[in-house]
């Protein structure tokens, strides 16, 4: 396992992030506690969770389910760079959401209880609070850091301008500010590369991509669909009609390569500026190895520009729409 920094931060993290929202819901625990032992058998310290994970047993399920592993002992915490986040609502009262001092102190020692630890390194908000002025979430941040109980702060599906706001506020308070964001980011969804990458290397925030197969579509869909493995429905199934000639080439590309369509998507957005490490969420030992192969792929320069022809991306703003 190769290791980098997490943005400009020097903290060291695995090239593949272990997302743990399937457990609990669709993973059952004794399998996500197997998942979580094979991630660190293969060098994986990066976990990242929520405090809204947790499926049909409902919120904070996940950090519990964690919690537990956690407390086995053998060294599980200590090896973990735990990642966890704040934002939506844990509750039908006022103040059990968003960004507020309030919420933030208590979510934080909510989902530390239920993490069975008494520190995360990485706290993200979620999404971005409109309502919220920064130098309050920052002042709660700040308070948080003091006591110990966060290591560093992160954002995730926040904008380019976000991101530049963010830093502005915590530089006027000699915070350290934001070292990550975590965002959609794939070969079907490139966005990013107008303004939040370019944003990310401008700061030295690390970018943490989630869903790097963009649900499944790039994992090799055609084949498990004629194979009977995989069945599509609603938006899913209208997005692969839509792109099923780019998908096929894609998966035809692969197969010239001499690997999974999904080892393909995770090289690739490896080889990407500023990404630190994708979001990989096993629900098998099997996804969790797949996901881990990707990491011998090469990409050499004319496979990333046939990649770029299958799914074109964008160039960094104003240059993509203006001169």
């Amino acid at each position: 396992m190769d290791y980098t920094h997490l943005g400009r931060s020097g903290l060291l993290v695995s090239r593949l992030c272990l997302g743990t929202m399937n457990f609990g819901g669709l993973t059952p625990e004794d399998h996500a506690h197997a998942i979580m032992d094979a991630a660190h058998d293969a060098g994986i310290n990066f976990f990242d969770t929520a405090n809204r994970y947790g499926g049909e047993l409902g919120p904070g399920a996940t950090e519990e389910l964690i919690g537990r592993w956690f407390n086995k002992g053998g060294g599980r915490r200590e090896k973990t760079v735990l990642a966890t986040k704040l934002y939506g609502a844990m509750g039908e009262w006022p103040n059990e959401s968003k960004l507020s001092a309030l919420n933030i102190r208590r979510a934080l020692d909510a989902s530390l209880t239920r993490l069975q630890t008494d520190y995360v390194d990485l706290y993200q908000f979620h999404h971005v609070d409109r309502e919220t002025p920064w130098e309050e979430i920052w002042q709660a941040v700040e308070v948080a850091v003091q006591q110990g109980k966060v290591l560093y702060a992160g954002s995730s599906n926040f904008a380019g301008w976000h991101m530049a706001q963010a830093q502005g506020a915590a530089a006027e308070r000699h915070f350290a500010g934001l070292v990550s964001e975590q965002s959609i980011y794939n070969l079907v969804v490139r966005e990013l590369e107008l303004e939040v990458l370019p944003a990310a290397r401008h700061y030295g925030i690390g970018v943490i991509p989630w869903s790097p197969l963009h649900g499944g579509l790039l994992g090799g869909v055609l084949r498990k669909q004629r194979e009977g493995l995989r069945r599509l429905e609603g938006r899913a199934a209208e997005t692969l009609e839509r792109m099923r000639p780019q998908i096929e080439a894609f998966e035809d590309f692969s197969a010239e390569l001499g690997h999974e369509p999904g080892e393909i998507a995770l090289a690739w957005l490896l080889r990407q500026p500023a990404v630190t490490c994708p979001i990989v969420g096993p629900r098998t030992h099997e996804h969790l190895g797949a996901s881990l192969r990707a990491l011998d792929v090469t990409l050499d320069a004319s496979a990333l520009t046939r990649l770029d022809e299958i799914f074109p991306g964008y160039r960094t703003a104003p240059e993509h729409y203006a001169w």
